[in-house]
């Protein structure tokens, strides 16, 4: 089903299968559309398990020969501050899962250099993001976004100094709790894309899903609240055991 919240669009699906099958036809159809307008796709990537069989799915049999890959670059929306070869790498998960299997340049692939200390690595990046849209206010066509359990989305944690940044660009989070450093698009960064999607699967991630979507505003205990673009598409793809705990859908 499909539900149209104030400035959201939720896609509700019965599957985790029906879930990742209908973002994969979006993310074709604004790959297809940019490069049809523009020449190009600018699309920032999420890290974790979901993600992953999403990047698995658009490089099968059924959906490679969908897009154009030599017209589309690749960027993060976070990074761990892990080198690009540890099993925790977002870079290392995206190259085995889509960039490989499709054969992606590696010129058309920008990801954090994790080489630099971390202040650095982020601004290293912005740097890259900056130069990549020719001094242009940085407008990514897509940014795949997943949540974490704890309402976090990207590397933007609850109860972080990330989460209060006015400035679109890329900053280093140190996360207490883990004693470890994230590499992430800040929030206005999101924000300013031309499309947002999240992807949220299972029973496990409905009470975040709820907050987020549901509960007053308090980007302290729920980052992803913070996502909200201003003149772009924010779209959440969530299948039924995600959306359980809203209200608005299950009435």
């Amino acid at each position: 089903m499909e539900k149209n919240k104030p400035g959201i669009k939720l896609n509700v699906f019965t599957t985790p299968d029906e879930v990742l099958q209908h973002l994969a036809d979006y993310f074709v159809y604004l790959a297809n559309q940019n490069i049809e307008v523009r020449g190009r796709f600018a699309v920032a990537l999420s890290g974790g398990n979901s993600p992953k069989k999403l990047y698995e799915l658009l490089a099968s049999d059924a959906y490679k020969g969908q897009v154009d890959w030599d017209k589309v670059d690749f960027f993060f929306g976070d990074e761990r501050y892990v080198p690009q070869t540890a099993p925790e790498s977002n870079y290392l998960m995206a190259k085995l899962a889509l960039f490989e299997p499709l054969q992606i340049p590696s010129t058309h692939v920008f990801a954090v250099d994790t080489e630099l200390e971390p202040a650095q690595a982020a601004l290293a990046y912005a740097t890259n993001i900056q130069s990549y849209f020719n001094g242009l206010p940085a407008r990514f066509d897509l940014v795949l976004l997943g949540l974490g359990d704890n309402a976090h989305t990207a590397s933007l944690f609850p109860h972080t100094p990330v989460l209060h940044e006015q400035a679109s660009t890329v900053k280093e989070a140190f996360l207490p709790e883990q004693q470890v450093y994230r590499i992430t698009l800040t929030a206005p960064l999101i924000n300013q894309a031309q499309a947002v999607a999240f992807l949220v699967y299972g029973q496990d991630k409905a009470l975040a899903v709820q907050q987020i979507l549901e509960a007053d505003r308090d980007i302290e205990q729920y980052p992803a609240q913070l996502i909200a673009p201003k003149e772009g598409d924010l779209q959440w793809f969530l299948d039924s055991a995600a959306a359980s705990e809203l209200s608005e859908v299950m009435s």
